[in-house]
């Protein structure tokens, strides 16, 4: 018997375990040239399959060594033009062109393949899906029922996480590491079984990396140049989770199955949301809703009425027409990475679907925010009414998302009324989140201890006393004062209570410091309570240290645990009196600074020519060069020309040293 193997029969790998069961034990297998300059370009890109491929042709050749068959090689390898053409056909031609030439039956796994020998008369042997008898595959031995993932690498013990996803630990299953020829056998098998099975594919295959789901596992195979090492990791669910089985699951329901049907599952990574999605899924399927999802790489277990969509031409955008034609009451896209993922869930939601979104967060607002980007924030409320987060398999917190006309809280002074959307906490009703626009930046301010209600039409909302409270991703809080209007006056009555209250003065030079970073100017902090402050800083560095989306401010804010409002100067020049433009301050020793509308003038006439090092009491402030005429010129604006006539008025000595 002479037999023709294409490429696919290779990377199956089947054909080798034919022979050994005695199948076409004692017949010749032709090889053509083609089928190994494809494995061998697969392999050169980092293509699993090709190494695949490969390792199958090397048993062959052992197996004619062995006598056990006879093995040739015969063609010619395909040129550069028929491989530009592979796609369509051009080598698959030119293998069928081997098997005619030799009158060999042709054997492959390739349906579309084996249509088109069939037609051009060969005899065929098509191997199809295996759907049965399948034995356990090699990683199969360091799963037992409480782990989660294995993490295998050359030259490195086998290390597995092991336990629940609330208390999950790494621990050593092996001592002898394993070596790279015993993860490429595994390899090998995985990829055969991704072949044969029906219920496992390759989601992912680019160089150096390849992804196959078999079931309810998900296995990455990488190797270099991607990795600098072959590794093998393999994740499975250990438990089957009901939508029943969490708290706060009558909130979801009742929710999802309501007109709010615009939900995202918040947590980090590991926290459970795939668990919770699929759950959902589940439920809404056994509601009698029609149930679609869409994944990249495709790894929710759910029952087989709900069918799994992936990328479309390498485009969920794709992907999203198509379901927009099919009309599902509900889509899970699990998860929204890229920019046009979140785009599509918008429109798929404004489009009238139910959807239901998972995202990588460590919390709301962190999540907000990555909508926020990509996302009109007028409209968020009508993409997403609930955002559910999770911690460790359990739901923490359920929130609202609301839209209402109001004054920003914590601007009550700064800005008028304006579009803004809430993120409440569902449960106690406490404002979360407030997100506005702001000198034309989207702003994800958090707001903690507030109580939501509607606002006045007038006046400012008044914040309420409330005891420590802790939302998600925000630090801990004590209670807080109403918030009072500023004084006419704030300078005079912030040094009094500064004075009064010798912690105030470390948080204004730890809010100098963090402002500092976005402006070149002066930072002026005024201390309103322990946990509120106001800071006036240029006009043209406002935008700067507010960040992005309220970025830079928030993260100040939750470093420090303090409220602060970032101000123009020039709102704070209105508040003060009118001064002296010119002034003189005479500091001893025949030193004096003079001081007009612009400039600050240190004269030093026994310095002239000298390098001179600038201090405030026992403080060096800056290093300076004196001109002849014994003078340093400074701009008064500046934060060192500013910081100067601070100390001074705090009757600090100013001082010039020689260097």
């Amino acid at each position: 018997m002479i037999l023709v193997p294409d490429t696919s029969v290779l990377i199956d790998g089947r054909i080798t375990s034919m022979i050994k069961a005695g199948e076409y034990k004692g017949a010749t297998i032709i090889v053509p040239e083609a089928v190994i300059a494809e494995l061998e370009a697969q392999a050169n890109n980092g293509r699993e399959i090709g190494f695949s491929g490969l390792n199958e042709l090397q048993q062959l050749c052992r197996m004619a060594e062995e006598k056990t068959i006879e093995l040739k090689f015969s063609g010619i390898r395909p040129s550069l033009e028929q491989v530009k053409l592979a796609s369509g056909g051009e080598i698959d031609a030119m293998i069928r062109e081997i098997a005619i030439e030799n009158s060999a039956r042709f054997i492959t796994s390739d349906n579309v393949q084996a249509e088109v020998a069939r037609a051009k008369g060969l005899d065929v042997i098509y191997l199809k899906p295996q759907v049965t008898d399948f034995v356990p595959l090699a990683i199969d031995q360091f799963f037992d029922e409480h782990t989660i993932a294995v993490h295998l690498k050359e030259r490195i013990s086998p290390m597995a996480k092991k336990g629940s996803i609330s208390d999950m630990k790494l621990v050593k299953i092996r001592d002898a590491p394993t070596s790279e020829y015993e993860l490429r056998m595994m390899a090998q098998e995985i990829l055969e079984r991704a072949k044969r099975d029906p219920d496992g594919f390759i989601e992912v295959e680019k160089r150096g990396i390849t992804v196959v789901q078999i079931g309810s596992m998900r296995i990455a195979i990488a190797r270099r140049p991607f990795s600098d090492g072959m590794e093998i990791t393999a994740v499975r669910p250990i438990v089957d989770v009901t939508l029943k089985d969490y708290t706060k699951s009558d909130i979801i329901t009742k929710r999802i199955t309501s007109e709010k049907r615009g939900m995202i599952i918040v947590g980090s990574p590991g926290a459970g949301k795939t668990t919770l999605a699929q759950s959902v899924a589940t439920f809404l399927s056994e509601s009698g809703y029609v149930v679609k999802t869409m994944e990249a790489p495709r790894e929710l277990q759910v029952p087989d009425q709900i069918t799994q969509y992936t990328t479309l031409e390498g485009s969920m955008a794709n992907t999203a027409d198509v379901l927009l034609l099919v009309r599902p009451d509900f889509v899970i896209f699990d998860e929204l990475r890229k920019a046009e993922d979140f785009s599509v869930f918008a429109d798929m939601r404004l489009a009238g679907l139910g959807m239901v979104g998972v995202i990588h967060a460590n919390g709301v607002q962190d999540a907000v925010q990555r909508f926020s980007d990509r996302v009109d924030f007028s409209v968020l409320s009508q993409v997403v009414n609930t955002i559910i987060f999770l911690k460790q398999g359990v739901i923490t917190k359920v929130y609202d998302v609301g839209f209402t006309i109001k004054v920003p809280e914590g601007m009550g002074g700064e800005v008028h009324l304006r579009p803004v959307t809430t993120v409440t906490d569902h449960e106690t009703g406490e404002l979360v989140l407030d997100i506005f626009r702001y000198d034309g930046q989207t702003i994800v301010m958090p707001v903690m201890g507030i109580t939501a209600t509607a606002p006045a039409p007038v006046a400012a909302p008044q914040i309420r006393s409330s005891p420590q409270v802790q939302n998600v991703g925000q630090p801990v809080t004590a209670a807080r004062e109403p918030m009072r209007a500023p004084a006419a006056s704030p300078e005079p009555a912030c040094t009094k209570e500064t004075s009064e209250r010798p912690g105030w003065k470390l948080t204004e030079k730890e809010i100098q410091r963090e402002i500092g970073r976005y402006t070149d100017g002066f930072v002026d902090v005024q201390m309103l309570s322990d946990t509120k402050a106001v800071v006036y800083i240029d006009d043209k560095d406002v935008p700067a240290a507010i960040g992005k989306g309220g970025k830079n401010i928030s993260a100040i804010v939750n470093k420090l645990g303090i409220g602060i409002d970032i101000k123009p100067r020039s709102e704070f020049d209105r508040q003060q009196p009118a001064q002296k433009t010119d002034e003189e301050f005479n500091l001893g020793g025949g030193i004096k600074i003079l001081t007009d509308k612009k400039q600050l003038t240190i004269v030093a006439p026994g310095e002239s020519g000298k390098i001179v090092d600038v201090f405030a009491g026992k403080e060096y402030l800056f290093t300076a060069t004196v001109n002849e005429t014994g003078e340093i010129h400074l701009a008064k604006n500046s934060s060192i020309a500013q910081e100067m006539i601070k100390r001074y008025s705090n009757n600090e000595v100013i001082r010039l040293r020689p260097v």
